[in-house]
């Protein structure tokens, strides 16, 4: 789960973190009260769920009150296109009106699970405020990296290496490292799959502050954290996969134009594999899940086929848990109810699989059921065309 960059603030100074003094604003009249409350020189920040928000216009700077109020009148309510959402944007419903601070160097600060070490990483750079994807890309080497050991947290000799490898000066070394620590302890306090600071700033009187922030939550973890589940923002997500969410239902929205429906998340990359291989693109996956009933598989299909971009349908299903008549139960119950008009391929083995097929064969509607996997990709990805 995806949170603002303001909550993201709020939580690391809880741990210590320095952030600037900045506050959150829904509308024009509390981006004025939160220019004077700060006073002087502020920075006007869109809130939404991307980065490369400043090129795209979404962060400004204004000498004053009367100038942060003309840049909210423009910037809330705007469709803000960066490199991460996509040509359709997202709409800026709130600002955080912030502090300006006297910058004399950018650096980066990121924690990341490394699965391979099967523990987390903390990262470093002195190639702040860029995309850290080019730095990493272009000058691998610029990026220092510290296992963290479950239970102990970064140390404060890795700490200070990382700072010292960035080239931290000497009086700012000591306030670089706690609060590298501290945003290791956010990392873990609140079950983070991602922290990012970017840029970490070191400012010309030799304090540190995160003057970016941005956390992702791992949503199989939040049963722990009964108060973060309250900073989801739905207006930041895709409507189908918020939809899927409420259904227990996994769906992730791609870009080409072959609907998938499957059961099991190894099964969804095999069957995304075939499709490519056979010259189509998946428009998205839905992951029905092993136990899925005739009820949350008619919801399965009636989000999949509400996604415009989808010319045809393919039903990939490995019935163990899941009975293939179930799931044939519900694919014609859905297909009746929505007037489905585009083509169906389906392909389902396992347990009740000649009566799963005897269902569709007798619904009188017009389902192409495949042999195998290799067949029912290849079919799909003609229709689609």
């Amino acid at each position: 789960m995806k949170i603002h960059e303001y909550q993201a603030k709020a939580i690391l100074a809880q741990y210590g973190v320095p952030v600037p003094r900045g506050e959150v604003a829904r509308s024009v009249e509390e981006v004025e009260a939160a220019a004077k409350e700060i006073g002087g020189t502020v920075v006007v920040k869109a809130q939404i769920h991307a980065g490369g928000r400043g090129k795209g216009g979404g962060v400004k700077v204004a000498k004053d009150t009367a100038e942060a109020v003309e840049i909210a009148r423009n910037m809330l309510g705007m469709r803000l296109v960066t490199h991460q959402t996509g040509p359709e944007g997202r709409v800026v419903q709130r600002v955080l009106v912030e502090q300006t601070l006297p910058i004399e160097r950018e650096l980066y600060l990121g924690v990341v699970l490394d699965r391979a070490l099967g523990k987390p990483v903390f990262m470093a750079s002195a190639a702040g405020g860029m995309e850290i994807e080019e730095v990493a890309a272009k000058h691998p080497e610029s990026i220092l990296r510290e296992p963290i050991e479950p239970g102990l947290g970064l140390t404060p000799f890795q700490a200070r290496k990382l700072a010292y490898g960035m080239g931290i000066p000497a009086p700012s070394v000591n306030a670089a490292a706690a609060a590298m620590m501290a945003l290791a302890r956010a990392y873990e306090a609140v079950d983070a799959s991602l922290l990012e600071v970017n840029p970490f700033i070191l400012t010309r009187d030799a304090k540190v502050y995160a003057l970016d922030a941005k956390i992702s939550l791992d949503d199989n973890a939040l049963y722990r954290h009964k108060n973060l589940i309250e900073l989801r923002d739905l207006n930041e997500e895709d409507p189908l996969e918020v939809e899927a969410s409420r259904f227990g239902l996994n769906y992730v929205k791609l870009e080409g134009n072959v609907g998938c429906m499957v059961n099991g998340a190894g099964l969804a990359m095999a069957t995304m594999d075939l499709i490519k291989h056979s010259g189509g693109n998946p428009a998205n996956f839905l992951d029905v899940g092993g136990g899925a009933s005739v009820e949350q598989i008619r919801n399965a299909f009636r989000i999949l086929v509400t996604d415009r971009g989808v010319r045809a349908v393919l039903i990939n299903i490995f019935g163990g848990i899941l009975r293939c008549d179930v799931l044939a139960t519900g694919v014609v119950a859905a297909a009746h109810e929505l007037k489905i008009r585009v083509p169906i391929v389906v392909r389902m083995e396992g347990t009740n699989v000649e009566l799963g097929r005897k269902i569709l064969t007798d619904s009188g509607l017009n389902f192409t059921v495949a042999e195998g996997m290799e067949d029912a990709a290849q079919k799909v990805v003609r229709l689609a065309q």
